[in-house]
């Protein structure tokens, strides 16, 4: 198996290495990534400015490209570039990879995720793709095991190209729970819808040293008002991997009949 894999926190993210490792013995990875932090950029694109390119070394011996872009261009040129000048043999990846994110993609935050652009991106180019993150605990004192929840991951891959061969243009969207420890039983997987709920969240007005006023956003981890079992959003709340498949087809065929009545 031929495998791209990409993430938008970054090629020297820890997740990113964490899932290179995880993934290692699946197949050929072939690591594009983006050359900074990149999260919550959504599905952007660059054409305003070059796409700068150099190879780095994002785990020791092994290299990668790193892309001064957004994770959407990483998968476009990846695809229709990189690729085959690496390989050279007409073939393309059998899988795309995005991840290890650090922080979870559901509900809202799958349409701001770069995680999960990166993914849509590969599927829409035809090559079927998983977005995987972790649910991190970002307090303080807050532990998070990227290894552990990159192997989880990798369980959870595993199973989902056991169970049926993934179509060209599909994607699936997974999220581990917080993982704090090495030592963290296999949680339950469960196959579960994007909850629609809202963010609860706001802006914070601070003042900047030279007295002009700014504001920063608040709330972290998964700022949502959701029961539990709320679609990914609650279960990944009750510990368990969620998985969820993704369209990107965005149009909305209920309502279809409903405005070509109305309109004249």
């Amino acid at each position: 198996m031929k495998i791209l894999l990409t993430n938008d926190d970054g090629i020297h993210a820890p997740g990113l290495a964490a899932m290179h490792d995880a993934i290692a013995d699946l197949g050929e990875v072939f690591t594009v990534a983006p050359l900074t932090v990149q999260s919550a950029t959504g599905h952007g694109i660059t054409f305003t400015e070059p796409l700068m390119v150099e190879e780095v070394e994002f785990r020791p011996g092994v290299p990668g490209m790193a892309v001064d872009g957004r994770p959407a261009d990483c998968v476009k040129l990846a695809l229709q570039t990189l690729w085959p000048g690496k390989f050279g043999d007409g073939s393309r990846p059998d899988l795309t990879i995005s991840g290890l994110n650090s922080g979870a993609n559901v509900g809202i935050n799958i349409l701001y995720s770069g995680t999960v652009a990166a993914a849509v991106e590969s599927a829409f180019l035809g090559v079927p793709s998983i977005a995987t993150s972790l649910h991190m605990d970002f307090s303080p004192e807050g532990k998070n095991d990227m290894v552990r929840a990159a192997q989880i991951a990798r369980v959870v891959i595993d199973r989902l190209l056991a169970a049926r061969t993934m179509s060209a243009r599909e994607v699936v969207n997974v999220n581990v729970p917080r993982t704090p420890s090495a030592d963290v039983p296999m949680p339950p997987v469960r196959v579960v819808e994007m909850c629609p709920t809202p963010l609860d969240e706001g802006h914070e007005l601070r003042k900047a040293p030279d007295g002009r006023s700014y504001y920063w956003i608040v709330g972290d981890g998964l700022p949502f008002k959701t029961a539990p079992g709320d679609g990914d959003i609650g279960t990944l709340r009750d510990k368990c991997v969620t998985v969820t498949p993704l369209d990107w087809i965005m149009t909305d065929r209920d309502r279809l009949s409903v405005w070509r009545d109305a309109l004249p």
